[in-house]
């Protein structure tokens, strides 16, 4: 079954599918963090459209669509940036695979495209902290907590500024990953034997 983690470095899902048993591909603009063997560095969409996938959890950038950031909403309407965000996350939905998550934070996904299937906190997957993050699913089910945990703390919203914070906020937890990996990972193979 063959995997596409979309717009990530950090390789952080990818290796969560393959410890599964997964060809899983990781692709994205930048080099990967993991091991290069299994990363496209390129265009998504190409990438998406361009090979046979069975499942793809896309991770779009949500610079310019996160409503954290919603008092620069109108200069990134203005000069379109928003607008090609959006269409970028509607090519990634329009893949034609079977299986699609796409990932992002409380945006504007939700009026301009569609109202997200699920909305998680990493402290419903075994990690003590804040940050709500939501899925639009085409063929997935939603993902059940794994390890709900106490001390919750909004630990990437406390990131102090530099360089590398963008890195550090967009990168999947572990207990997400395996969550993502082991319950989209069964449907997809359940999936597929009933399909054959």
């Amino acid at each position: 079954m063959r995997v596409l983690i979309a717009c990530e470095y950090s390789a952080v899902v990818r290796d969560a599918f393959r410890a599964r048993g997964f060809e899983a591909w990781s692709c994205d603009l930048l080099p990967t963090e993991g091991d290069p063997q299994w990363h496209m560095q390129g265009d998504a969409i190409s990438i998406a459209f361009g090979f046979d996938w069975d499942l793809l959890i896309a991770h779009p950038p949500c610079t310019d669509l996160a409503v954290s950031g919603a008092r620069h909403f109108p200069a990134k309407i203005a000069d379109g940036r928003q607008q090609r965000a959006i269409g970028f996350v509607r090519a990634l939905m329009a893949a034609p695979i079977k299986h699609i998550a796409i990932e992002n934070p409380v945006s504007v996904l939700a009026s301009k495209v569609r109202k997200s299937d699920q909305t998680i906190q990493p402290w419903q997957f075994g990690h003590g902290e804040v940050k709500a993050t939501c899925f639009w699913l085409d063929n997935l089910p939603r993902l059940r907590p794994t390890a709900i945990v106490e001390g919750r703390e909004a630990r990437v919203h406390k990131m102090p500024p530099g360089p590398d914070r963008w890195k550090e906020r967009s990168r999947t937890l572990p207990g997400i990953a395996n969550a993502m990996a082991d319950q989209w990972g069964d449907h997809i193979r359940t999936f597929s034997k009933v399909a054959a």
